[in-house]
């Protein structure tokens, strides 16, 4: 009998052995990040910043800037991911370079600790060390926010992070391992360096914005999903039932209309890049947040993630059960 289960633990090794693989390197990256100028997505963003300050230029036809957008996504993503990839399949121990890869694809989950800091700095109306905190995380204008542009600034990208963070790991580890978790983060951090609502991006970024739209489509769903349960019925209808954006290049709006349900407060609104202001729509209730909304919303993103954990942690006790007892 021990002889048989030992054979069926063989068979399923890879199995749980990529399980622990997502769930060291989420604890990991979480509870002890790199520094954000040694992170290699950091240094990424700065590469992919300097290739469209030289490509990108916004005097041309759209369909030349959408041309140069595509280009340099091939340019960016394609050799890096090709050299990286094929590295993995060569490698002696593939299972740490597979840990090691999750591990920097998840850098921006830093942010949490950030967004920490930012709500106990705002909370002291320490707005100036707020706006420095954050700065380098944002692409949009941070100097000239109010309090309740603060927290709106902090309290959005905070709920959006792990969309790309630790639910599109999960979700594109288990369907295609650590190279398509790799390719879907690099071009993420693309759309993130060249963002569609910036008036300097509008047409260079579209293609990475629509690639990313499609690409994290699911794990959009499956996040607001996590999200809209802990708000009861009022966000599960906001779920159900997304706004039509007046601007188009927005897919995070239905994120932050879900998160204002539960919150109580209002999101969205017009952003700035440049000194040039681009409206964008407001949603959930007429209630301005300030900085007590950033520990209610530390809390809820808190809570989602550690939904997202045990239930890693329960898939393979689960699948043990079923399978040998």
């Amino acid at each position: 009998m021990l002889p048989h289960y030992s054979q069926q633990f063989m068979q399923d090794s890879p199995f749980y052995l990529g399980a622990a693989i997502l769930l060291v390197s989420i604890l990991l990256a979480k509870l002890a990040p790199l520094p954000r100028a040694m992170q290699p997505f950091y240094l990424y963003s700065q590469l992919a910043l300097r290739l469209s300050d030289k490509v990108n230029h916004p005097e041309r036809s759209s369909s030349q800037q959408v041309t140069a957008g595509l280009l340099s996504i091939v340019l960016l993503l394609v050799p890096f991911w090709l050299i990286i990839s094929f590295l993995l399949q060569l490698a002696a121990y593939p299972w740490f370079f597979e840990f090691l890869v999750l591990y920097l694809c998840l850098s921006d989950e830093q942010f949490y600790k950030v967004a920490e800091e930012a709500s106990q700095t705002l909370q002291h109306a320490d707005k100036p060390r707020t706006r420095a905190l954050i700065k380098g995380w944002l692409s949009r204008d941070t100097q000239g926010l109010s309090e309740v542009g603060l927290s709106k600034a902090i309290t959005e990208k905070l709920l959006t992070t792990p969309i790309y963070g630790t639910v599109a790991t999960m979700v594109f580890f288990i369907v295609g391992g650590a190279p398509l978790v790799l390719g879907a983060r690099m071009l993420k951090q693309l759309q993130l360096c060249w963002p569609a609502i910036n008036p300097h991006y509008r047409h260079f970024g579209k293609p990475a914005y629509y690639l990313c739209y499609m690409l994290y489509y699911v794990p959009s769903m499956l996040w607001n999903f996590t999200l809209a349960i802990q708000g009861g019925p009022k966000a599960l209808k906001a779920m159900l039932t997304p706004r039509r954006s007046l601007y188009a290049i927005n897919h995070h709006l239905s994120t932050y209309n879900i998160a204002a349900q539960v919150l109580d407060v209002e999101l969205g609104g017009p952003v700035k890049f440049g000194g040039v202001k681009v409206p964008l729509d407001k949603v959930g209730p007429p209630h301005k947040p300030d900085a007590s909304v950033l520990p209610r919303a530390l809390r809820l993103v808190s809570s989602t993630n550690t939904l997202w954990i045990v239930s890693l942690m329960l898939v393979p006790l689960i699948w043990t059960a079923l399978r040998y007892l």
